[in-house]
């Protein structure tokens, strides 16, 4: 069990690019990092209007001298002091995302970056080169991967638990994009406009999310060919999607759906899964999160609960509530943080024994999260055509 305990020598000196008071996902990032004392903000830039990110970085504890106009200042400036930054966040719009990073490789910076990670494979290809030669880490934030029932069903396949795995079936949808964009915040306008967003809206934007979560529970199969179908219901968003459905076909014979959506009316937002095995199927949902649905063939189903000690080792290594108290998706982003700083340090130790039976979303999660895009991109520009995975 966690417990806060500091698994590193001392707090990595952090930074954020982005995240700052109208941005949506920064406190997750700065609740997630901070949770564990393995991070210690020192500097941002925060905003896009340099004015507002230092008022906010002030109230938020930050120098205000360390609170930068852009990351370009802020890598100049803390490359010149001896207590300067040496990993950051980026929690801005997708198509910030290449140029920030790799600026950031290039200065001896690890970095935690959004999802979707690039526009495209050859991007990351070249990123995940520059960080192994700066002997540097990327670490990419899928929210609720780090939840301890998420590991409890990897734990449960990898036992043969549920048998061979047969089906996987797979949902995120909420109802906040059901209305036109008349009005609508910056956040859901560059969301929604290629040139920002990349060339997915729903798929990129929560799909990655499941895909990312089914490797994590299903690290030996991989996907032989897919089938999406997505469609702009708001006709503005066009040629992105605000729905869609994939159809995947497995190496094992197993077969996959996934439907995101964000034109689901009236839904405030889930994520489900169901793994189906010839033995025994489970299922969890971000909205029940304390709770592992787990059915044998043939027997009463079973409502498993978090934290309680007859769930594998894996499950209860990275549990922090302890039964009877929800976890959630900041204790998830608190797991996630964690495993990269301990990724961190065991690259700056050099210790490359840990790093290869450490588990974290690095470079290559976020490439393949990338490589699903494209192949979904492909399949749907060429009329929903089921294609070969590459």
């Amino acid at each position: 069990m966690i417990n806060g305990e500091r698994s590193i020598e001392r707090p990595l000196r952090w930074g954020m690019v982005g995240g700052g008071r109208t941005g949506q996902v920064g406190y997750k990032h700065r609740t997630g990092a901070q949770r564990d004392g393995t991070y210690r903000l020192i500097c941002g830039a925060f905003d896009l209007d340099a004015e507002r990110g230092r008022d906010f970085g002030t109230k938020i504890g930050v120098a205000a001298d360390r609170c930068y106009g852009d990351y370009k200042e802020l890598i100049a400036k803390e490359a010149g002091r001896k207590d300067g930054v040496e990993v950051v966040s980026i929690a801005t719009p997708n198509f910030t995302h290449y140029e920030i990073t790799k600026a950031c490789l290039e200065a001896g910076l690890h970095v935690i970056c959004e999802k979707p990670l690039f526009f495209t494979v050859a991007e990351c290809d070249e990123v995940a080169k520059l960080a192994e030669e700066k002997g540097l880490i990327v670490g990419v934030t899928y929210g609720f991967t780090g939840h301890p029932l998420v590991h409890q069903m990897a734990a449960m396949v990898k036992k043969g638990m549920l048998g061979d795995i047969r089906i996987v079936d797979m949902q995120y949808s909420h109802g906040f994009n059901a209305g036109d964009d008349v009005g609508a915040g910056e956040a859901v306008k560059w969301r929604t406009n290629p040139k920002t967003a990349g060339p997915t809206f729903v798929l990129g934007d929560i799909g990655t999310h499941l895909y990312y979560l089914s490797e994590v529970v299903l690290p030996h199969m991989k996907i032989e060919k897919l089938l999406c179908d997505r469609k702009a219901f708001i006709p503005t968003r066009a040629p992105l999607e605000d729905h869609a459905t994939v159809l995947m076909h497995y190496d094992n014979g197993a077969r996959g759906r996934l439907w995101v959506s964000s034109v689901n009316a009236g839904n405030m937002g889930s994520q489900r899964y169901r793994f189906v095995g010839s033995k025994a199927s489970v299922e969890w949902s971000d909205s029940h999160p304390d709770q592992l649905i787990y059915e044998v063939q043939g027997e009463p189903n079973r409502t498993l609960h978090h934290g309680m000690p007859y769930l594998e080792e894996e499950s209860l290594a990275c549990d922090r509530m302890g039964a009877l108290h929800t976890e959630g998706l900041g204790d998830s982003w608190a797991n996630i943080y964690l495993w990269i700083a301990q990724a961190i340090d065991a690259k700056r130790r050099g210790d490359e024994a840990f790093l290869k039976g450490h588990h974290y979303p690095g470079i290559e999660a976020g490439t393949e999260g990338v490589r699903w895009l494209e192949n979904c991109v492909r399949s749907a520009d060429a009329g929903s055509a089921w294609v070969e995975f590459k």
